[in-house]
């Protein structure tokens, strides 16, 4: 499958309503939307960008086909979390280049812990952390998602 040539791109109040999509779309093909996503999906300025977070964008013309966050979760520590990509564009590498991006972001943020939650059935999406260098650790504290039995956390 050939590499679609994506610009990654920073949060601007225009793409809110792509991040929502996306995520939604992600969401309800595998699981559900629950009350968490759904805080964040409709505010996402204030629940990731304000606290200290970052959200980033993949985008192949004018069309915006994937996302990823970066939650600050306090103390150095960030979430890697609402990461989609639309099933058009998966496959095409489009997916290891917003975890490139966001990893990049995390350390110039200074982040010290970069986390992230899945489920053990993603098997594609768990390969894809692993080969980027997150590594399967005990979970430190409950899951605030129903559907999260995976804790991962990047290795430096």
């Amino acid at each position: 499958m050939t590499r679609a040539a994506a610009e990654i791109v920073g949060f601007e109040p225009r793409y809110a309503d792509d991040f929502r999509l996306l995520n939604e779309e992600w969401l309800t093909t595998y699981y559900r939307v629950e009350d968490v996503d759904a805080i964040v999906l409709r505010n996402p300025a204030r629940k990731i960008i304000e606290p200290g977070g970052d959200i980033l964008f993949a985008r192949v013309g004018d069309r915006i086909v994937g996302t990823v966050a970066l939650k600050f979760a306090g103390d150095g520590r960030y979430e890697l979390t609402k990461m989609a990509v639309t099933p058009e564009f998966q496959g095409h590498g489009i997916g290891r280049q917003l975890l490139d991006a966001a990893i990049d972001r995390y350390r110039a943020l200074g982040g010290s812990l970069l986390f992230l939650e899945s489920q053990k059935r993603l098997g594609a999406a768990l390969s894809l952390y692993e080969r980027a260098g997150f590594e399967h650790r005990p979970r430190p504290m409950p899951s605030e998602y129903e559907r999260a039995d995976v804790y991962m956390e990047l290795r430096d």
